[in-house]
């Protein structure tokens, strides 16, 4: 009875190390957006320290690039919204579900702890065009995922998202 259940365990501890073909070892991490996918992907770099006070770090898009403050809160995906995986250093590979269309500003927003106003937000980075990199860049959804929305969040320079449209500075 006990060789039959060295047998029949012998054969399951073959089958497991079969089946796990490369083992434990760590996953790949993933460099493009998954199949099937609709909205943006790419990979964040992160600068500077991140601030003791970080509640998260998220990346939304605009369809059109903010023109006042009514306009802050009409980013995609809608809340509530999922930060970027801490800690926030070196790079990551990041996913945002957002419907097809044209989108004028990709950015990282952080966030500090409290309150969702602004106040507590800041454009730590954005996507910039390729051909001038001063100004943002334009990502278009068309029915999968768009690739290399690549970008630097630079915690050691943030501006309140209103820096970017100085008409609705107080």
């Amino acid at each position: 009875m006990l060789r039959r259940v060295l047998r029949v365990l012998s054969w399951v501890a073959l089958a497991t190390a079969a089946a796990c073909d490369a083992g434990l070892g760590p996953a790949e991490a993933p460099t493009s957006c998954p199949k099937s996918f609709v909205g943006i992907c790419g990979t964040v770099t992160f600068q500077g320290a991140t601030p003791d006070s970080t509640d998260g770090v998220f990346v939304v898009a605009y369809p059109t690039f903010p023109k006042s403050r009514a306009d802050l809160f009409n980013f995609k995906p809608p809340p509530p919204l999922e930060s970027l995986a801490q800690p926030f250093v070196g790079s990551q590979f990041y996913t945002v579900a957002i419907p097809n269309g044209r989108y004028e500003w990709v950015v990282a927003v952080w966030k500090k702890q409290g309150a969702i106003v602004e106040d507590n937000l800041r454009a730590a980075g954005f996507y910039r065009d390729k051909a001038d990199t001063s100004k943002a860049g334009v990502a278009i959804v068309n029915g999968i995922g768009t690739d290399s929305i690549n970008f630097v969040i630079d915690f050691a320079n943030m501006h309140p998202v209103s820096y970017f449209f100085p008409a609705a500075k107080p």
